[in-house]
């Protein structure tokens, strides 16, 4: 990762300092996400989850129109653009919130671009028809994550013929290539290893267990585990019960060289994010 002075662009009125990492607050405005589906749909609910979330330390507000829990199934992409749009209006125009918008339509990057967006956060890694090209379009930074198949299917026994780490780093080492095709700069991309995404309980563990083995890639992380299954299965504990866990698993993560935490539970990951960066500071 680069040193302090160092910033990513994020649109026109934001940067994001790449020698520290940062947390980026979840809100789903769908009404089946796993954790919080339509809590916050409305858009002043919306609106008010967003500003507690900034209060309590998320540099990044990652909005979310469609459900890619296991099992879900894609939704129209004017349905979503009604969704997302108007919040990221909102959020960026009421807030001057830096907004991320997790999506993988091309017609939804464009308009969200438009509305203000900072970020294209993509599980499909821009793989959609037109996304690659509406994202260098966007000029915006994108993150690319790494699933095979698609949400609906992507647990029906996910194998890989090498460990999983080197499956991922190779995934994401090809997408990368077709984003610098397009013209998506180097400087632009961001990567995520896609926890609970096409892999099994093994498969999780094995790759936080070797997380650093991605920073080969070179390019900054984003790690998102908040609330997910792997932690379910581990402790014996429901969605609400999961905490502690993922807590656990951002010290880890941040101690492996993740940039960006991607949390339902900003307060408290921050604090966590803070209190490792502080030890990890000293140490050097």
């Amino acid at each position: 990762m680069s040193n302090a002075d160092t910033f990513m662009e994020c649109g026109k009125r934001h940067q994001l300092a790449l020698g520290r990492p940062h947390v980026m607050g979840i809100l789903n405005v769908t009404p089946d996400s796993f954790s919080d589906g339509g809590k916050h749909a409305a858009g002043d609910a919306a609106l008010r989850r967003a500003e507690e979330m900034i209060a309590q330390g998320a540099g990044i507000i990652d909005v979310g129109g469609e459900s890619t829990r296991p099992g879900a199934t894609p939704v129209g992409v004017q349905q979503e653009m009604d969704r997302v749009v108007p919040i990221v209006e909102r959020l960026a125009g009421e807030l001057d919130a830096l907004v991320s918008v997790d999506t993988s339509a091309p017609e939804v990057m464009t308009a969200v671009t438009e509305a203000g967006a900072g970020m294209i956060n993509d599980v499909r890694s821009l793989k959609r028809p037109g996304a690659v090209e509406a994202a260098a379009a966007s000029g915006l930074p994108v993150c690319l994550m790494h699933m095979v198949g698609e949400p609906d299917n992507m647990q029906n026994d996910p194998q890989y013929e090498r460990p999983i780490e080197e499956e991922v780093a190779a995934f994401l080492e090809q997408r990368i290539a077709r984003c610098r095709d397009a013209g998506i700069a180097d400087e632009r991309l961001l990567v995520d290893p896609g926890f609970g995404f096409a892999k099994t309980l093994a498969h999780n563990l094995r790759l936080m267990n070797r997380l650093e083995y991605l920073q080969r890639l070179g390019y900054p992380l984003l790690i998102g585990t908040s609330r997910k299954g792997m932690i379910g299965r581990t402790l014996s504990r429901e969605v609400d019960e999961r905490l502690y866990g993922g807590l656990a698993l951002t010290t880890l993560a941040i101690g492996k060289g993740a940039w960006i935490i991607r949390t339902h539970d900003v307060a408290a990951s921050a604090d966590a994010v803070g209190m490792t960066c502080a030890v990890l500071k000293e140490g050097r």
